[in-house]
Protein backbone atom coordinates (compact mmCIF):
# COMPACT_ATOMS: atom_id res chain seq x y z
CA UNK A 1 0.00 0.00 0.00
CA UNK A 2 2.85 2.36 0.89
CA UNK A 3 4.59 1.92 -2.70
CA UNK A 4 0.78 2.47 -4.27
CA UNK A 5 0.34 5.35 -2.51
CA UNK A 6 4.01 6.99 -3.47
CA UNK A 7 3.03 6.75 -7.10
CA UNK A 8 -0.48 8.45 -5.88
CA UNK A 9 1.41 11.39 -4.95
CA UNK A 10 3.33 11.57 -8.17
CA UNK A 11 3.19 15.11 -10.37
CA UNK A 12 2.04 12.58 -13.25
CA UNK A 13 -0.23 10.43 -11.65
CA UNK A 14 -3.82 12.87 -11.64
CA UNK A 15 -2.86 13.82 -15.55
CA UNK A 16 -2.19 9.86 -16.35
CA UNK A 17 -5.80 8.81 -14.65
CA UNK A 18 -7.39 11.69 -16.63
CA UNK A 19 -6.10 10.37 -20.14
CA UNK A 20 -7.28 6.79 -19.32
CA UNK A 21 -10.59 8.09 -18.22
CA UNK A 22 -10.90 9.67 -21.57
CA UNK A 23 -9.67 6.71 -23.26
CA UNK A 24 -12.11 4.83 -21.69
CA UNK A 25 -15.03 7.01 -22.07
CA UNK A 26 -14.56 7.51 -25.86
CA UNK A 27 -13.92 3.78 -26.44
CA UNK A 28 -17.44 3.30 -24.57
CA UNK A 29 -18.83 5.67 -26.80
CA UNK A 30 -17.61 4.46 -29.95
CA UNK A 31 -18.82 0.67 -29.71
CA UNK A 32 -22.11 2.21 -28.44
CA UNK A 33 -23.17 4.56 -30.93
CA UNK A 34 -21.05 1.78 -33.97
CA UNK A 35 -24.12 -0.46 -33.63
CA UNK A 36 -27.12 1.96 -34.49
CA UNK A 37 -25.08 3.36 -36.68
CA UNK A 38 -24.89 0.03 -38.27
CA UNK A 39 -28.37 -0.64 -38.01
CA UNK A 40 -29.40 2.52 -39.61
CA UNK A 41 -27.00 1.86 -42.51
CA UNK A 42 -28.54 -1.57 -43.42
CA UNK A 43 -32.25 -0.46 -43.35
CA UNK A 44 -31.11 2.52 -45.31
CA UNK A 45 -29.56 -0.03 -47.99
CA UNK A 46 -32.78 -2.13 -47.33
CA UNK A 47 -35.20 1.01 -48.33
CA UNK A 48 -32.69 1.91 -51.19
CA UNK A 49 -33.43 -2.11 -52.16
CA UNK A 50 -36.85 -1.60 -52.13
CA UNK A 51 -37.53 1.58 -53.94
CA UNK A 52 -35.08 0.74 -56.58
CA UNK A 53 -37.74 -2.69 -57.16
CA UNK A 54 -40.26 -0.77 -56.77
CA UNK A 55 -39.56 1.32 -59.98
CA UNK A 56 -38.62 -1.60 -61.87
CA UNK A 57 -41.88 -3.62 -61.10
CA UNK A 58 -44.00 -0.34 -61.94
CA UNK A 59 -42.23 -0.51 -65.46
CA UNK A 60 -42.17 -4.37 -66.20
CA UNK A 61 -44.54 -6.21 -63.91
CA UNK A 62 -47.36 -3.48 -62.89
CA UNK A 63 -49.29 -4.08 -66.71
CA UNK A 64 -50.15 -7.52 -65.55
CA UNK A 65 -50.15 -7.54 -61.72
CA UNK A 66 -51.40 -4.34 -61.24
CA UNK A 67 -49.78 -0.92 -59.76
CA UNK A 68 -49.79 -2.49 -56.15
CA UNK A 69 -49.39 -5.61 -57.08
CA UNK A 70 -53.15 -5.93 -56.46
CA UNK A 71 -53.35 -8.29 -58.93
CA UNK A 72 -55.94 -8.65 -62.49
CA UNK A 73 -57.88 -9.99 -64.93
CA UNK A 74 -54.60 -11.94 -66.07
CA UNK A 75 -52.06 -12.03 -63.60
CA UNK A 76 -52.36 -13.13 -59.65
CA UNK A 77 -52.06 -10.58 -56.75
CA UNK A 78 -48.35 -10.81 -55.35
CA UNK A 79 -49.20 -9.43 -51.92
CA UNK A 80 -48.21 -12.29 -49.28
CA UNK A 81 -45.87 -13.86 -51.66
CA UNK A 82 -42.74 -13.47 -50.21
CA UNK A 83 -39.11 -12.59 -51.42
CA UNK A 84 -38.90 -16.58 -52.37
CA UNK A 85 -41.74 -16.74 -54.95
CA UNK A 86 -40.61 -13.98 -56.66
CA UNK A 87 -36.69 -14.74 -56.86
CA UNK A 88 -37.61 -18.21 -57.94
CA UNK A 89 -39.92 -16.85 -61.06
CA UNK A 90 -37.96 -14.14 -61.85
CA UNK A 91 -34.52 -15.59 -61.33
CA UNK A 92 -35.44 -18.63 -63.67
CA UNK A 93 -36.42 -16.65 -66.57
CA UNK A 94 -40.20 -17.74 -65.75
CA UNK A 95 -41.31 -14.04 -65.06
CA UNK A 96 -42.03 -12.17 -67.13
CA UNK A 97 -43.82 -13.28 -69.68
CA UNK A 98 -45.95 -12.58 -72.88
CA UNK A 99 -48.97 -14.97 -72.48
CA UNK A 100 -50.12 -15.18 -69.11
CA UNK A 101 -52.30 -18.37 -70.02
CA UNK A 102 -49.60 -20.62 -70.76
CA UNK A 103 -47.44 -22.50 -68.27
CA UNK A 104 -44.33 -20.23 -67.67
CA UNK A 105 -41.18 -21.64 -69.16
CA UNK A 106 -37.75 -21.64 -67.69
CA UNK A 107 -35.42 -19.39 -70.29
CA UNK A 108 -32.53 -16.77 -69.68
CA UNK A 109 -33.70 -14.03 -67.08
CA UNK A 110 -34.46 -10.86 -68.08
CA UNK A 111 -33.47 -9.08 -64.93
CA UNK A 112 -29.91 -9.48 -63.25
CA UNK A 113 -29.65 -10.67 -59.67
CA UNK A 114 -29.61 -6.86 -58.82
CA UNK A 115 -32.54 -6.02 -59.97
CA UNK A 116 -34.13 -9.92 -59.17
CA UNK A 117 -33.44 -8.75 -55.10
CA UNK A 118 -34.40 -5.39 -55.40
CA UNK A 119 -37.87 -7.19 -57.22
CA UNK A 120 -37.54 -9.50 -54.39
CA UNK A 121 -37.51 -6.66 -51.23
CA UNK A 122 -40.14 -4.70 -52.94
CA UNK A 123 -42.80 -7.57 -52.91
CA UNK A 124 -41.39 -8.57 -49.60
CA UNK A 125 -42.13 -5.14 -48.03
CA UNK A 126 -46.20 -5.63 -48.77
CA UNK A 127 -46.70 -8.40 -46.61
CA UNK A 128 -45.19 -11.15 -44.91
CA UNK A 129 -44.33 -14.00 -47.08
CA UNK A 130 -41.62 -16.93 -47.30
CA UNK A 131 -38.02 -15.88 -47.05
CA UNK A 132 -35.37 -16.39 -50.54
CA UNK A 133 -32.68 -17.93 -49.54
CA UNK A 134 -29.19 -18.55 -51.64
CA UNK A 135 -26.79 -21.17 -52.39
CA UNK A 136 -24.76 -20.61 -50.01
CA UNK A 137 -27.28 -20.67 -46.99
CA UNK A 138 -28.27 -24.29 -47.92
CA UNK A 139 -25.83 -26.70 -46.23
CA UNK A 140 -27.28 -29.65 -48.17
CA UNK A 141 -23.55 -31.01 -49.00
CA UNK A 142 -22.90 -31.17 -44.91
CA UNK A 143 -26.44 -31.93 -43.42
CA UNK A 144 -28.32 -33.75 -46.03
CA UNK A 145 -28.71 -37.55 -47.19
CA UNK A 146 -28.72 -38.70 -50.60
CA UNK A 147 -30.89 -42.34 -49.18
CA UNK A 148 -33.71 -40.30 -47.32
CA UNK A 149 -33.94 -37.53 -50.05
CA UNK A 150 -34.39 -40.61 -52.71
CA UNK A 151 -37.01 -41.38 -50.33
CA UNK A 152 -38.15 -38.56 -50.10
CA UNK A 153 -38.72 -37.56 -53.27
CA UNK A 154 -40.02 -40.41 -54.44
CA UNK A 155 -43.10 -40.32 -52.36
CA UNK A 156 -43.32 -36.55 -52.35
CA UNK A 157 -42.08 -35.52 -56.35
CA UNK A 158 -41.76 -38.62 -58.53
CA UNK A 159 -45.87 -38.95 -59.73
CA UNK A 160 -44.82 -35.51 -61.76
CA UNK A 161 -41.19 -34.75 -62.11
CA UNK A 162 -39.89 -38.57 -63.01
CA UNK A 163 -38.70 -41.00 -60.38
CA UNK A 164 -35.00 -39.76 -62.32
CA UNK A 165 -36.30 -35.98 -61.97
CA UNK A 166 -36.52 -35.44 -65.30
CA UNK A 167 -39.66 -34.01 -65.25
CA UNK A 168 -43.23 -35.18 -66.90
CA UNK A 169 -46.47 -34.81 -68.47
CA UNK A 170 -49.33 -33.51 -66.74
CA UNK A 171 -53.07 -32.81 -67.32
CA UNK A 172 -54.39 -30.18 -69.36
CA UNK A 173 -51.52 -29.75 -71.48
CA UNK A 174 -49.46 -28.64 -68.23
CA UNK A 175 -45.83 -30.41 -67.30
CA UNK A 176 -43.09 -30.65 -64.54
CA UNK A 177 -39.95 -29.57 -65.65
CA UNK A 178 -37.09 -31.39 -65.68
CA UNK A 179 -34.89 -30.68 -62.36
CA UNK A 180 -31.78 -31.31 -64.04
CA UNK A 181 -30.33 -27.39 -64.41
CA UNK A 182 -32.00 -26.20 -61.07
CA UNK A 183 -29.72 -24.64 -58.37
CA UNK A 184 -30.38 -25.84 -54.86
CA UNK A 185 -31.62 -22.35 -54.00
CA UNK A 186 -34.39 -22.89 -56.72
CA UNK A 187 -35.33 -26.68 -55.50
CA UNK A 188 -35.51 -24.97 -52.22
CA UNK A 189 -37.75 -22.16 -53.00
CA UNK A 190 -39.76 -24.07 -55.41
CA UNK A 191 -40.81 -26.60 -52.35
CA UNK A 192 -41.44 -23.47 -50.14
CA UNK A 193 -43.64 -21.61 -52.95
CA UNK A 194 -45.77 -23.99 -54.85
CA UNK A 195 -44.64 -22.43 -58.69
CA UNK A 196 -47.81 -23.38 -60.78
CA UNK A 197 -49.14 -26.91 -60.56
CA UNK A 198 -46.98 -27.68 -57.90
CA UNK A 199 -48.17 -27.78 -53.99
CA UNK A 200 -46.37 -25.95 -51.30
CA UNK A 201 -44.43 -28.32 -49.16
CA UNK A 202 -44.37 -26.47 -45.67
CA UNK A 203 -42.15 -27.28 -42.89
CA UNK A 204 -44.47 -29.43 -41.61
CA UNK A 205 -45.06 -31.30 -44.51
CA UNK A 206 -41.27 -31.50 -45.19
CA UNK A 207 -38.82 -30.49 -42.42
CA UNK A 208 -36.18 -28.07 -43.34
CA UNK A 209 -33.55 -31.01 -42.86
CA UNK A 210 -35.60 -33.04 -45.09
CA UNK A 211 -35.64 -30.15 -48.16
CA UNK A 212 -32.31 -30.43 -47.46
CA UNK A 213 -31.84 -34.15 -48.52
CA UNK A 214 -34.02 -33.76 -51.63
CA UNK A 215 -31.57 -31.18 -52.99
CA UNK A 216 -28.77 -33.38 -52.10
CA UNK A 217 -30.70 -36.69 -53.76
CA UNK A 218 -31.34 -34.03 -57.46
CA UNK A 219 -28.03 -33.21 -57.13
CA UNK A 220 -26.53 -36.37 -56.80
CA UNK A 221 -29.35 -37.83 -59.88
CA UNK A 222 -27.63 -34.62 -62.30
CA UNK A 223 -23.75 -35.67 -61.70
CA UNK A 224 -24.55 -39.09 -62.12
CA UNK A 225 -23.53 -40.77 -65.46
CA UNK A 226 -24.85 -42.23 -68.22
CA UNK A 227 -22.85 -46.04 -67.69
CA UNK A 228 -25.10 -47.59 -70.48
CA UNK A 229 -24.32 -45.37 -73.43
CA UNK A 230 -27.77 -42.25 -74.20
CA UNK A 231 -29.72 -41.86 -71.40
CA UNK A 232 -33.21 -41.90 -73.75
CA UNK A 233 -34.48 -39.49 -70.43
CA UNK A 234 -34.26 -41.72 -68.07
CA UNK A 235 -38.03 -42.28 -67.55
CA UNK A 236 -37.93 -45.77 -67.64
CA UNK A 237 -37.95 -49.31 -69.56
CA UNK A 238 -41.11 -48.11 -71.68
CA UNK A 239 -39.33 -46.04 -73.89
CA UNK A 240 -35.85 -47.92 -73.83
CA UNK A 241 -38.13 -51.19 -75.00
CA UNK A 242 -39.88 -48.81 -77.29
CA UNK A 243 -37.05 -47.90 -79.08
CA UNK A 244 -35.04 -51.26 -79.02
CA UNK A 245 -38.48 -52.82 -80.61
CA UNK A 246 -38.74 -49.58 -83.83
CA UNK A 247 -35.51 -49.94 -84.48
CA UNK A 248 -35.07 -54.38 -84.39
CA UNK A 249 -38.30 -54.29 -85.86
CA UNK A 250 -37.24 -52.04 -88.84
CA UNK A 251 -33.93 -53.80 -88.94
CA UNK A 252 -35.87 -57.36 -89.82
CA UNK A 253 -38.03 -55.80 -92.40
CA UNK A 254 -34.93 -54.57 -93.94
CA UNK A 255 -33.17 -57.95 -93.97
CA UNK A 256 -36.73 -59.65 -95.30
CA UNK A 257 -36.45 -56.92 -98.13
CA UNK A 258 -32.75 -57.10 -98.91
CA UNK A 259 -33.76 -61.08 -98.88
CA UNK A 260 -36.76 -60.81 -101.54
CA UNK A 261 -34.79 -59.12 -103.59
CA UNK A 262 -32.01 -61.41 -103.65
CA UNK A 263 -34.51 -63.96 -104.31
CA UNK A 264 -35.28 -63.02 -107.39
Amino acid sequence: MKHLSRYRRHRFAAPALILAALFTLGTTFSLASALPNKAHAEATSQSTLVAEGKQIFARGCSSCHGLNAEGGSIAPSLIGVGSASVDFQVGTGRMPMADMSQQAMRKKPVYNEQETAALAAYVASLAPGPASVTNESLTWERDGSVADGGQLFRTNCAMCHNFAAQGGALTLGKYAPSLMGSEPKQIYEAMITGPQSMPVFSDKTITPAEKLSIIKWIKAAQSEPSLGGASLGRVGPVTEGLLVWTLGLGLLVGVAVWLASKAR
